[in-house]
């Protein structure tokens, strides 16, 4: 049996092979022996599910052991996106949450995902010391479980729906009176996924015109991958241009992540909307607080902050980082250049559905489309480029390419001065211009990562070539 492991958000495997009914029941004895040691008597555990193939029977039966440990179960009777799951922990006051979901991943894989009880991703030390309680049921072989009805007699079930509880919470979040007598057409992509009726409902009870593409159960995913970067959103983009549409909105396949398309169906990046939405936010609330983002998401972030008197905190790539120094600093807007963010207020967990609002809200209040928010913005605090490159390799070469990475210390790069260098679980290059090169290593499969900022694509395909040359990358 392959090891299993939670990376950067969960445990994730593909279905039968090793994302099993057995080794599911392993993980959720592991989550319930940690509940039982590190909380009080009275122990509830909310547990969700995607769209994804037999996920609700796979949140059966983590609900069967849960149960089986005397933790009580509070089961969303509906597919859940990961951030009404988060917001249940809080709102339910539960010791956890469980949410069956690979995400963003392809059709053939599910996955876990553990929310402890400050309702945000689980960090390391959490998640180590399940895969700890995972080897040792391995070894024990023991797994407690009860009979569905039997712990719905026993008060340890309870199916619940917590979808309007949870928008009434987003209605005090969002500016919903900038909406009003607007003509707003919008349309909404959930891509298949447990996102699907959240945007179209909310928007349509706020006069919005709002059409929907792939809104409904697909565990295919329409043959493609639930992932809302532009490779994937075409559809979108046609129905947006065709439709006329200000905006597109799209979510990943548990809605914790978004992906935006403009009125003339260009693709707008993670990096330029949290731009955006952190200028809009310091327009229209009076909240001030700092600004997280992580190792990897744009600079632009730093500039609007500190031009505007707030700090800004870097953390390692993986949002359960970005949400710990959002608890800890009371931060303002917490973000992520692959489309995740949260802001204060909100649980520190990143919500999709809320993203995709908060574009809505921004157009409105405004009354310019994105690309002339972007241009807007540029004026302001300057432009900036950036663009992530994938970079496949074969089984082996990681260790060679570390070395490449370790001994690469250029005085210049692109023929700019290199001012700082950091190597921590990535390695980053800043240069005299503020442009700045990061690579890092994937955790799931054989992928460098390369991201790269500047102000310019020429510069900035410079740079990225310098890189790729020193690794030996045509």
């Amino acid at each position: 049996m392959t090891p299993i492991h939670f990376g950067t958000d969960g445990w994730r495997a593909i279905i039968a092979r090793d994302f099993t009914f057995a080794n599911l029941r392993m993980v959720a004895q592991a989550i319930a022996a940690h509940i039982n040691s590190t909380a009080g008597l009275r122990k509830s555990v909310v547990i969700g599910y995607d769209n994804r193939f037999m996920s609700p029977e796979f949140a059966q039966e983590c609900a069967r052991v849960l149960a089986g440990n005397g933790i009580r179960v509070q089961l969303l009777k509906n597919p859940a996106p990961t951030p009404l799951v988060a917001f249940a922990v809080r709102h339910l006051e539960a010791q956890g949450g469980i949410v069956i979901t690979a995400s963003h991943n392809p059709a053939h894989y599910n996955g876990v995902k553990f929310i402890p009880a400050y309702a945000g991703p689980a960090l390391p030390d959490v998640t180590g010391a399940i895969e700890a309680e995972i080897r040792r049921v391995a070894d024990s072989g023991k797994v407690y479980e009860i009979d569905l009805k039997e712990a719905a007699q026993l008060e340890l079930l309870a199916e619940i729906e917590l979808e309007n509880v949870y928008l009434n919470h987003l209605n005090k979040l969002l500016r919903l009176d900038f909406l009003k007598g607007k003509s707003l057409k919008v349309v909404v992509d959930p891509m298949y996924g447990s996102g699907m009726g959240f945007l179209e409902h909310y928007l349509a009870q706020l006069g919005v015109e709002v059409k929907s593409i792939h809104s409904h159960r697909d565990v295919l995913f329409g043959n493609s991958t639930p992932e809302p970067v532009e490779r994937h959103l075409a559809d979108l983009r046609r129905a947006v241009v065709s439709y006329n549409a200000d905006i597109g909105l799209a979510l990943d396949g548990d809605a914790d992540r978004f992906g935006i398309i403009d009125h003339d169906g260009s693709f707008i990046n993670g990096n330029l909307f949290i731009s955006l939405l952190l200028d809009h936010l310091l327009k229209t609330r009076t909240v001030r607080g700092p600004v997280v983002r992580t190792v990897a998401t744009t600079h632009l972030l730093d500039r609007i902050a500190r031009l505007n008197g707030l700090q800004a905190i870097e953390t390692p790539v993986g949002f359960k980082y970005v949400s710990q120094a959002m608890r800890e600093y009371n931060g303002l807007l917490g973000a992520e250049e692959s489309g995740g963010l949260s802001i204060w207020g909100h649980v520190p967990e990143k919500d999709g559905i809320l993203a995709c609002m908060l574009a809505v809200e921004m157009l409105a209040y405004s009354g310019k489309h994105c690309d002339a928010l972007a241009e807007d913005l540029y004026q302001e605090y300057g432009r900036v480029v950036n663009r992530r490159q994938d970079i496949l390799f074969n089984v082996g070469q990681e260790i060679l390419l570390k070395e490449r990475l370790s001994v690469f210390r250029p005085k210049t790069i692109a023929g700019i001065k290199v001012v700082s260098m950091a190597a921590q679980d990535e390695m980053k290059w800043l240069l005299a211009d503020d442009s700045w090169i990061l690579a890092r290593f994937s955790d799931t499969e054989p992928v460098l990562r390369i991201y790269t900022e500047s102000t310019d694509l020429q510069k900035l395909g410079e740079i990225e070539q310098e890189l790729c040359e020193v690794l030996q990358f045509s």
